[in-house]
């Protein structure tokens, strides 16, 4: 897949919506809105994004659709998207994991083709996994096998003008995972500690796994690279289970959160209306806390 002229053109109107780069950072206002539009169940890739941007958002997130476009499909879309005012904000969906210790080459290898990817994209930010727990291997050894891997992965997005998010998952959705909560995201993106590589705070998956949401956010801000939004059974819109999300906001407006936030949830009424819903809640919230604050 090569990048063509369309995708290059836009680039630095892209850089400057999604206000990922290396600029001054913005106010609490800047803060975008993303949605992951496979939780969308719709039929169309096309009509994920009318929906989106019916909702008044402007980012999507995706894992598997851009792998089998066409270079006359991504101009299309692409040009629609524009149309819409709505980018691609993150990829995921890299066949590698940064947690296995004597696969660093290959690993580099895929790191660079999707940054390539994302680049041709217009997207800012790829998705990284630790890949499994190895039983036979100590776990303070796929530890260093993690930070020297996202060390390099570093410089190559680096190169790209990508930054990378690494995703704990909750043992409930995968029993075989090495990463498997915030506090030891953390832990590893501090070692790391390149300005590129932060931790994707998904707070289902952080719920269902060790709850204290509030207290790690507060604890750990400044490595937050993007946050994740749904609740917890079902993992449907906010106000469906137990997480408040009232309160999480409020956190994130107190402690000046401008990144993106993104809704990962599948929604249990029309999707325009749920999604349209849930960002002016976080809206009102983020900025009482926000206010509260000043």
């Amino acid at each position: 897949m090569k990048p063509d002229t369309l995708i290059f053109a836009t680039i630095s109107a892209f850089e400057r919506s999604m206000n990922l780069s290396s600029a001054p950072t913005p106010a609490l206002s800047a803060s975008k809105f993303s949605c992951e539009i496979h939780m969308l169940k719709l039929p169309s890739y096309d009509r994920c994004i009318e929906v989106i941007a019916e909702a008044g958002y402007q980012g999507v997130e995706l894992i598997g659709y851009f792998q089998k476009w066409t270079s006359e499909e991504q101009r299309r879309i692409l040009a629609k998207m524009s149309s819409l005012n709505v980018v691609i904000d993150m990829l995921s969906g890299l066949q590698a994991s940064f947690a296995i210790p004597g696969q660093s080459e290959e690993f580099a290898t895929s790191v660079s083709e999707h940054c390539r990817i994302a680049k041709g994209l217009e997207c800012p930010q790829i998705n990284i996994k630790s890949g499994k727990k190895l039983p036979a291997v100590d776990p303070q050894v796929q530890y260093t096998a993690a930070v020297e891997n996202l060390l390099r992965a570093s410089d190559i997005a680096d190169k790209q003008g990508i930054n990378i998010v690494i995703e704990p998952i909750d043992l409930i959705e995968n029993p075989t995972i090495f990463l498997t909560s915030v506090k030891e995201g953390f832990e590893i993106v501090r070692a790391v500690n390149r300005p590129n590589v932060k931790v994707l705070y998904d707070f289902y998956h952080e719920q269902r796994g060790g709850g204290n949401l509030i207290e790690k956010l507060e604890a750990y801000i400044e490595w937050v690279g993007l946050v994740h939004i749904a609740d917890v059974p079902g993992r449907n819109e906010p106000g469906t289970g137990e997480i408040d999300y009232t309160n999480i906001y409020r956190s994130l407006g107190k402690l000046n959160y401008n990144r993106v936030i993104g809704m990962e949830y599948a929604p249990t009424t029309d999707p325009v209306a749920s999604l349209r819903k849930a960002r002016l809640d976080a809206q009102k919230a983020l900025a009482e806390g926000h206010g509260a604050k000043m």
